[in-house]
């Protein structure tokens, strides 16, 4: 059978599942999960997994899952991945109302493409043609939220990053993967169309802090000399930063924001313990460090001033995200057959950050965005207008790219594989983090 022979049968089978897959997109909207929590949605699809007759584990860096499809010879292995989390957005139409949970930023489409994909190559029997393995992964905690959680996590041994991919990649479970594939969804761009990262880095790296200043309470009435004010140390802080700003290089893409997350107990008290989060955001691993330097520089700077302690803590975060240009090429030739080429459109390098960056400087891998939505990520507007688009669209174009990879004694993905050069082994890549941040 003729490779364009497979994929039509995978298309097919596919637009078969159209309203189940869509089904599963739309569950998850209305049930949005933050990381690490996702119970929902990993329950969700364990089901689908066990209808498709998937050998699969659960319970993944806590909620992820890993089903294995073999094709009639495993001479690469490519996953086609999605993730599970929400963000943290109240005044989403959809948010839960205790969490303030909501998937504006699109990952339940990422988890029901990703079973679209397994829908079209189980059913469709096309592995029986294909010389590889497909892995299938519902990930958890890509958003890089609710640090003072996950740092309690870390603490109590169940995590050691705070990233759902980097814990998976620490735990070996990307050992016997030689490629990886997902999708996003864009920002308001509800056109019928994929946008496709061109070669080198697609979206910024970034470190975590979180930041403690100590002062000494005292009545704020009656005897404010007495205390050291936190918050004063913390709003120095902070303006150190915004002074360091200009001294941030244009091309590598800086970028710093702060947040407070505790600003005092009391309205009468002297603030004795403020609590700041922040990320430190850039093109390189070099950029971030030293822009890190300077913010470290300009918190505890904030502290002298007023006589109080800032506690800095140094989170591994994210690093930059490298697409695959022949990975990229192929996926964008399907998703010129499924939507013409005025449906392919190059994309704009992200600001934002992904652990997928973290999987992309140790094996080859991609990660396009879909249309299909309005609104901005991260926002209340963020809604998913065209189904077909955001869900089904983007898991036949990858279930067609698994077989441009896997065809003919996997000949495609075995040269994609041997001509990749990888910016770091995995003892590496673990070993950086920890001489430069110190994992504790």
């Amino acid at each position: 059978m003729t490779k364009a022979e497979l994929k039509k049968r995978v298309c097919e089978a596919i637009d078969k599942r159209a309203e189940e897959i869509i089904a599963v997109g739309d569950s998850m909207f209305k049930n949005p999960e933050l990381g690490y929590k996702e119970h929902k949605a990993a329950a969700l699809v364990e089901e689908k997994f066990k209808a498709l007759g998937l050998d699969y584990r659960k319970g993944l860096a806590l909620t992820g899952l890993k089903a294995r499809l073999p094709g009639r010879q495993s001479k690469l292995s490519v996953a086609v991945m999605g993730e599970m989390d929400a963000v943290v957005c109240h005044d989403h139409p959809n948010a839960d109302p205790n969490t303030g949970a909501a998937h504006s930023c699109g990952h339940n489409a990422q988890t029901a493409m990703m079973l679209g994909a397994a829908f079209g190559l189980v059913d469709s029997g096309v592995m029986n043609e294909l010389d590889g393995d497909v892995v299938f992964f519902a990930l958890p905690a890509e958003e890089f939220v609710e640090l003072d959680y996950r740092q309690k996590l870390r603490r109590e041994g169940k995590i050691a990053f705070l990233g759902g991919k980097q814990e998976l990649l620490k735990l070996g479970e990307f050992d016997d993967i030689d490629m990886a594939m997902m999708c996003h969804l864009a920002s308001n761009h509800p056109e019928r169309q994929m946008l496709i990262p061109g070669p080198g880095i697609g979206s910024t790296g970034f470190i975590g802090k979180t930041i403690k200043y100590v002062g000494k309470e005292a009545h704020a009435g009656g005897a404010p000399h007495e205390g050291i004010n936190a918050l004063n140390a913390a709003m120095l802080g902070l303006m150190g930063i915004h002074a360091n700003r200009e001294t941030f290089k244009d091309a590598d893409s800086i970028r710093v924001h702060p947040i407070i997350t505790k600003g005092g107990d009391l309205v009468n008290i002297i603030p004795a313990d403020v609590r700041i989060e922040t990320y430190v955001r850039g093109r390189s691993i070099d950029a971030i460090m030293d822009a890190g330097q300077k913010v470290n520089r300009a918190l505890q700077a904030g502290a002298m001033a007023v006589g109080a302690e800032a506690i800095i803590d140094e989170i591994p975060g994210y690093l930059p995200l490298f697409n695959d240009e022949q990975l990229a090429t192929l996926f964008a030739s399907n998703c010129a057959e499924l939507l013409g080429t005025a449906g392919v459109i190059p994309a704009e390098p992200m600001a934002g950050s992904t652990d997928m960056g973290d999987i992309t400087h140790i094996m080859p891998g991609i990660h396009p965005s879909v249309g299909g939505v309005t609104g901005s990520a991260h926002a209340r507007d963020y809604l998913i207008v065209d189904p077909d688009m955001a869900y089904v669209v983007p898991a036949k174009a990858m279930a067609m790219t698994v077989i441009d990879l896997l065809f003919d004694q996997a000949t495609v993905g075995r040269e994609i594989k041997e001509a990749f050069k990888p910016a770091m082994t995995k003892d590496e890549y673990l070993a950086m983090w920890e001489n430069l941040l110190v994992i504790k």
